[in-house]
């Protein structure tokens, strides 16, 4: 059996913070850790969530 061997090397990642985006590792320790706490959301998943949440309401939620 053959070892596969893999390369790893490190990624730069870009994410907004107060307006406008920068590499997470040149951000302060407090704002790398709210980075790590944060949660994403799909629209398409957020809006099926907001329209079951607030129906009759649904229309606001398209603008």
């Amino acid at each position: 059996m053959q070892k596969h061997h893999e390369k790893k090397i490190p990624v730069e990642v870009y994410s907004r913070v107060v307006g406008y985006f920068r590499p997470v590792n040149q951000w302060n320790k407090g704002k790398q850790e709210e980075f790590h706490e944060r949660k994403e959301f799909m629209k398409d998943e957020l809006f099926k969530v907001a329209t079951h949440e607030y129906s009759g309401y649904s229309e606001n939620l398209t603008h």
